[in-house]
């Protein structure tokens, strides 16, 4: 299993500028993209994305060859499909340890 795991990071939030301002504020990270529904951080090592929505903790971003056959390895081996979104194509993914990231597809 050929996965990338990049320095990326997700979260949602109710009302995204609200959340950025606290990143932004509190702990030193710069605006670098906004819409309505995602404001994009960039920290040191991190870059974070804030996407208007319920808080579901953070995500860390995992790119796959096919989210299709990744879904299917991973529910067979006790992980939660919490969130799909085949149109994107991606979907989020709680772990048996309680770790979510969100599968996407490469290039």
């Amino acid at each position: 299993m050929a996965n990338s795991f990049g320095t990326d990071i997700l979260i949602q939030a109710e009302d995204p500028s609200v959340a950025a301002a606290f990143y932004v504020n509190e702990l030193g990270f710069s605006v670098t993209d906004e819409t309505p529904e995602m404001i994009s951080l960039l920290g040191d090592n991190i870059n974070l994305f804030i996407e208007r929505g319920p808080a579901m903790g953070p995500v860390l971003e995992v790119t796959v060859a096919s989210v299709e056959r990744a879904k299917a390895r991973l529910t067979e081996v006790g992980c939660q499909i919490l969130k799909d979104e085949p149109d994107f194509p991606r979907c989020y993914v709680i772990d048996p340890y309680g770790l979510i990231y969100n599968l996407a597809e490469n290039g």
